[in-house]
């Protein structure tokens, strides 16, 4: 039976471009999954959006002079440009600055609070006498008072990972520059995690048989050594989800704590958008349901302990509140967390303009050959490092001579000397050296896909060169380019095993290559394309417009091996990939830091 698949991806910030680091970090791996889960014939969702709330975003709009809603929707539109030259199939890449995201968040808010997981406390924050108004945590740095790192936000420090409480950072400093700050009392809303404690550990033990070791052994970690403990969940803020309760004007929901929401909200607003409103429930309201979370190993302990916590504590009381029924929430399956990809030695920079940002990267490069690289490089248990005189070599070695080479001689071969089809053999005649290669490649779709199953992606494409390298080698051994002169019909039967080979590799390679794998299979003649479409639509409610990126898909299973028919037709074929030259590792290092 088909399984109901949810690919969650991080919501990234209205407030810089994508790079290669946040692209290979959790947006390429989920679409790799999915597409994988799709071919298998499954009900895949993906969902994910630009997080337009939160200081990060309000901090780019001071610095651009501009409205809050101008600067998120112009960062958003650039993602949606992004993710569609990339192939990164979201059914659905929202914002959380819609109507349906306010209501389901309050739903949750309210949920908890009704099931006595909330309490509020006066706690201190800081405030600038000269801007008169509480100071958003991001807008406050100095230093940590747990590793000393100078740069630390008040509320969490970046080089040790450690959530800080604002009133013990050392030297504080507004990044505005509003001049002294003082700390002051104000009220919010606290989520009481240490009630939920208990079932968060009996969580992530129930999963650690499949989640990697590095978040089962961050996230058990922290609480063995720290607990959860109580953390607000409301701010001062002007730009954000308002507190759903009489009295709270002026404080909106913690980013934190809303923006996680949306692995819940955007399946909901894709429902309604493909009128079928209780669709969402097949992976929300089903325990059966997989639900993968791919994130960047600096969010881990948000997703496999506060998350899961707001979702046990709301329960079924939210789909009491927004349903009109009680039924427990789906948790979590995996949260497949990668760690950071670094540039040329050196940690991505942004504002030193020391990174490889993914718009600008397709304009110089074929999005099949970003994939390959991000893929062989993923940073799956460890940081990776993104090397220009790798890259080219990776692509020209193993994209290009190994697997495009292939695919590209053996059809074009094929097409000249048997007239645009495939040889018209007896299968029947095949020999065993046919045979053994055809089974090998048959086999590939367990181990490929066992790989796949587990997240392991570097692993899952290094058997997919392994089998086109065996391919290249019963070519070596047959020799058909020289068999065509002497013996065509023993040259037919090669060119016959080496094509149905070919063919199935295409699938086999297919949920990391997208554009070359569809063309592959629009050479072998193939009516029906092995994946579906992305389009932009415009949607407005209460708060205005958006648009969102959407995906049609296609219905079948193609995760199988190749039915080949003797005698089918071919289209022209071409190559499939582009070898760079030497010169574009130096280029491209000059452009770094400019």
């Amino acid at each position: 039976m088909p399984e109901n698949i949810l690919i969650a991806i991080a919501w990234p910030y209205a407030n810089a471009e994508i790079h290669v680091g946040n692209i290979t970090g959790s947006h390429l791996p989920g679409d790799i999954v999915a597409r994988y889960h799709r071919l298998k014939g499954n009900k895949v969702l993906v969902v994910s959006g630009t997080d337009s709330h939160g200081t990060p975003v309000v901090i780019a709009a001071d610095k651009e002079g501009k409205p809050v809603e101008e600067v998120y929707k112009k960062y958003h539109d650039g993602f949606l440009e992004l993710f569609q030259g990339f192939g990164i199939t979201y059914d659905l890449f929202t914002t959380t600055h819609t109507e349906n995201h306010f209501k389901v968040s309050q739903s949750i808010f309210l949920a908890l609070q009704r099931n006595g997981y909330m309490f509020k406390q006066f706690s201190k924050q800081w405030y600038s006498p000269t801007a008169k108004k509480f100071l958003p945590d991001r807008y406050v740095e100095g230093t940590c008072y747990i590793c000393g790192y100078e740069n630390a936000r008040s509320d969490q420090c970046d080089k040790c990972g450690n959530v800080l409480e604002p009133e013990r950072l050392i030297n504080p400093r507004a990044k505005t520059g509003d001049g002294a700050l003082e700390l002051r009392e104000t009220e919010h809303f606290y989520l009481d995690l240490s009630k939920l404690e208990p079932e968060v550990k009996k969580f992530l033990r129930e999963r650690a048989d499949h989640m990697r070791d590095t978040v089962i052994g961050e996230s058990l970690g922290k609480i063995e050594a720290e607990g959860l403990k109580p953390r607000p969940i409301t701010r001062d803020l002007d730009w954000g989800i308002p507190v759903p309760v009489e009295g709270w004007e002026g404080k909106c929901l913690y980013v934190w704590f809303e923006a996680v929401i949306g692995y819940l909200s955007a399946p909901i607003e894709w429902s309604q958008l493909s009128a079928e409103k209780e669709a969402w429930r097949e992976w929300w309201a089903n325990p059966k349901a997989k639900q993968f979370h791919f994130i960047g190993k600096d969010n881990i302990f948000f997703h496999t302990s506060l998350w899961p916590a707001q979702l046990m504590g709301a329960g079924s009381a939210f789909m009491d509140i927004f349903a009109g029924d009680e039924i427990p929430l789906t948790l979590p399956y995996d949260v497949p967390a990668n760690q950071f990809m670094n540039l040329e030695g050196q940690k991505i920079s942004g504002s030193r303009n020391w990174a490889v940002w993914g718009r600008d990267a397709l304009t110089r490069y074929d999005p099949d050959a970003l994939r390959y690289y991000l893929t062989v490089n993923m940073p799956e248990n460890k940081d990776s490092d993104w090397d220009w005189a790798e890259f080219v070599s990776r692509n020209n070695n193993e994209l290009v001579a190994t697997w495009g080479n292939l695919a590209n001689r053996v059809l074009a071969f094929c097409y000249k000397h048997w007239e645009g089809h495939v040889p018209a053999i007896d299968e029947s005649t095949l020999r065993d050296a046919d045979r053994n290669l055809l089974a090998v490649i048959e086999n590939g779709f367990a181990t490929v896909g066992a790989e796949l199953e587990a997240v392991h992606l570097r692993s899952a494409l290094a058997e997919a060169m392994k089998l086109a390298t065996a391919v290249n080698v019963y070519l070596d051994v047959n020799a058909p380019w020289s068999a065509i002169k002497t013996d065509k019909d023993s040259a037919a039967l090669t060119i016959f095993t080496a094509l149905k080979a070919i063919d199935s590799l295409k699938v086999l390679f297919s949920p990391f290559l997208p554009f070359t794998s569809e063309r592959l299979h629009g050479f072998f003649g193939y009516e029906t394309p092995l994946f579906g479409e992305q389009y932009i639509e415009e949607v407005s409610d209460s708060l205005g417009t958006h648009k969102v990126l959407r995906y049609k898909g296609v219905d079948g299973v193609f995760w199988k091996p190749s039915g080949l028919k003797p005698g089918q037709k071919l289209n022209q074929p071409g190559p499939l990939f582009k070898k760079l030259e030497e010169k574009v590792i130096e280029e491209e290092r000059a452009r770094l830091g400019k």
